[in-house]
């Protein structure tokens, strides 16, 4: 089967945009302290620079659930895709809490341990490997009964039984301790984002599809879900827990109309950015331009970059923090990625300029890569990363 290249394309934008969050996260002057969401403090500036990466997850997630449909029908062997799923979940999981973990923390203590967004897939890699012999749009029909219907469990209060607390994780972010001092934060509950690489999965064959067709039934399908979101988000029905409301402006006010709930994804985010994530898709059908085939790069390395890109943007913390003038025995592990309490942190113009860095830097490593994963597919670890 063909390589979709828009497949690629997609993955190589959300890639860059998300280096963006994480450099903002770990280096600006209010990210310890501020939500950059939180309309009594941001600025629209702040409140954009991680808006726009909220695109990042969702897509992510669907075309994991996409590139394993494809997979399989490539192989035209199910046994082997299971087979195939079930010991690359087992690898996502193992990475989220050795790799990602430590690249996110630098804390070799590791007291907070966070399940994220690879996690996550891993998790829906082993879901979806007992769901192979159903019909592909069987999946993805459970998949969007996932993503409507999940909010709903979050309406109940958190109990203090902790195997009902432990279920509620499933759908709702909880944070346990697991040991003194030591935290497990379930950031991204399984099964919302399962109901998204459901949703992906069922949606593969569409990807096989002539160009012209993927590029009609994606515009449309984009164009319905925005509209749905619209039309949810306007009369304040379902689908989000938190109301939009008029603020002190109306730039303010469009903040809140959009300011839509990813933790876990509500089901108006997952319309919103899934709906985003459509109308892209059919732009970048055919595409071949200088543009895309810098972003194919990037798409055809999403593991390897995002583990690789934590150890370029870490380190740069103890550069910011050393060149502030504070000490070593000034800086907190953990929950703070190295930095002290207070005092220190870049302004955002330095932020954008710094993520602007890493993206160049990874751009030779990705190409170098992605030609010895071309050159050398008998070696079959190269699947995994």
């Amino acid at each position: 089967m063909k390589r979709n290249n828009s497949i690629d394309v997609m993955r190589g934008l959300v890639m860059i945009i998300m280096a963006l969050d994480h450099v903002r996260d770990l280096l600006h002057t209010s990210s310890l302290s501020q939500s950059p969401t939180d309309l009594t403090t941001t600025t629209p500036a702040l409140f954009f620079t991680r808006w726009v990466t909220y695109l990042c997850a969702p897509t992510f997630v669907f075309l994991s659930g996409t590139s394993a449909f494809l997979s399989m029908k490539a192989k035209n062997d199910r046994a082997g895709t299971r087979r195939f799923l079930l010991s690359r979940g087992i690898w996502l999981i193992l990475l989220e809490f050795s790799v990602v973990n430590f690249g996110l923390w630098f804390d070799l203590n590791f007291n907070v341990l966070i399940f994220e967004v690879i996690a996550a897939i891993g998790v829906g890699f082993l879901i979806i490997s007992m769901l192979l012999p159903l019909p592909s749009r069987t999946i993805g029909l459970m998949g969007g009964f996932i993503v409507a219907l999940h909010g709903l469990v979050t309406l109940i209060p958190v109990p203090e039984n902790v195997l009902l607390k432990v279920l509620l994780s499933l759908f709702s972010p909880t944070v346990f301790p697991y040991a003194t001092g030591k935290l497990f934060l379930v950031a991204y509950p399984p099964i919302p984002w399962l109901g998204i690489l459901l949703i992906g999965y069922g949606a593969g064959y569409l990807f096989a599809s002539p160009e012209k067709v993927q590029r009609r039934v994606f515009l449309k399908t984009g164009l319905l879900s925005l509209g749905l979101f619209t039309f949810l988000r306007v009369a304040n029905l379902y689908g989000d827990p938190i109301n939009w409301s008029a603020q002190k402006n109306p730039v303010f006010t469009l903040l809140s109309f959009v300011n839509v709930t990813k933790y876990p994804p509500s089901l108006q985010f997952c319309l919103l950015f899934l709906g985003i994530m459509f109308l892209l898709l059919s732009v970048f059908q055919g595409l071949t331009n200088k543009w895309a085939l810098i972003l194919i790069v990037y798409g055809k390395t999403p593991l390897f970059y995002f583990l690789l890109h934590w150890y370029l943007i870490h380190p740069l913390v103890f550069v910011m923090v050393f060149l502030q003038g504070f000490k070593p025995s000034e800086l907190e592990f953990g929950a703070n990625f190295g930095r002290p309490k207070t005092g220190s942190g870049l302004e955002l113009w330095s932020i954008y300029l710094i993520w602007i860095l890493i993206v160049l830097v990874m751009y030779p490593i990705c190409k170098r890569y992605g030609a010895y994963k071309e050159r050398r597919k008998e070696q079959v670890w190269l699947r995994y990363i």
